[in-house]
């Protein structure tokens, strides 16, 4: 998109919201995470970044950390943004075996850059079983950088990540690892999560009714939407399933008419068991694991259950 379409676009989403608002009475927190592919590569990121922030939009940005210098970590810093979201997978062999030569010494400088600025990071591990045995040494590593988040997701076998397919966690080590995960004191250092599936163990409440509305788990369809560089719009990053465009589509009918979206806030369209699970109010799984695995397995159903659910 042009930066005169991204502007509009930024105006179309807050004016949708603001709608939303004023019609239902209900408050929104809002937010543009803005990432890629790796955002740092597009030259008029500082404006983009200014423009959302500047329509009252919390921002927060996920990069690989190896393009930020001190004067890109000042931009961030002056924005503001919320925060930083940078993937490392773990010490520096692990690390640069997943994503190449001398960029785990790249992305600890620019971390660091970020965290001179006085801003926000996030450290971020996508866990498979190339890097699950060195959880606990990425811990050591966020309190050498002095980061206040470390963060963990699951590999999504989509894009890059099919190549990783063999290297899916099963869903009883998932269960082993996040138990361990969160029984780890980690003073100074908050551990953070969007996994639906990790929700589970810090006793999110189950909701059987045959009636149930998604109220929390998997934001796709839910509480968020991912905008495609040419203003595609799908319902999260890692599930890439066209539900119209930005620039050409109204932003409320999207959302309300989309067959995608409405299936995925229909638990009796569910496959498995989340079509039957208890927690599918708070769950759901994760759709673009879900789907993902689906298609690698010649399918390609976004609604069949979690592959990696260890739920009962």
């Amino acid at each position: 998109m042009s930066a005169d379409a991204i502007g509009k676009t930024i105006g179309t989403v807050s004016d949708t919201i603001r709608y939303w608002s004023d019609t239902y009475e209900i408050p929104f927190s809002t937010s543009f995470s803005i990432t890629g592919g790796e955002p740092f590569l597009k030259g008029d990121l500082a404006s983009i970044l200014k423009k959302v922030a500047g329509a009252g939009f919390a921002v927060s940005v996920l990069t690989n950390g190896t393009l930020i210098d001190r004067d890109k970590a000042r931009m961030l810093a002056d924005t503001p943004v919320r925060g930083v979201q940078v993937s490392l997978e773990g010490p520096e062999p692990v690390h640069e075996s997943i994503r190449g030569k001398k960029s785990f010494s790249s992305a600890l400088k620019g971390v660091r850059y970020l965290t001179d600025a006085g801003v926000q990071v996030t450290l971020n591990v996508t866990l498979s079983q190339l890097n699950v045995d060195y959880f606990t040494d990425m811990i050591a590593l966020a309190g050498s950088l002095s980061v206040p988040y470390l963060g963990f997701s699951r590999l999504v076998p989509f894009g890059r990540g099919l190549n990783l397919l063999s290297g899916m966690l099963t869903r009883e080590r998932i269960k082993e690892v996040y138990e361990e995960i969160f029984s780890l004191e980690t003073p100074g250092l908050e551990i953070v999560t969007g996994d639906p599936l990790a929700s589970q163990l810090r006793h999110a409440p189950p909701d059987d009714r045959e009636d149930a509305f998604p109220s929390g788990g998997c934001a796709a369809g839910v509480s968020g939407m991912t905008l495609l560089p040419d203003g595609t719009i799908t319902p999260c990053r890692r599930l890439r399933i066209p539900v119209g465009n930005i620039l050409k589509d109204p932003l409320r009918q999207v959302w309300a008419a989309s067959d995608v979206l409405n299936a995925l806030r229909n638990k009796g369209l569910y496959k498995g068991k989340c079509r039957t699970c208890a927690r599918w109010s708070n769950c759901r799984g994760c759709r673009a694991i879900a789907y993902a695995w689906s298609l690698s397995q010649g399918r390609g159903d976004l609604l069949e259950e979690d592959p990696q659910c260890f739920i009962v």
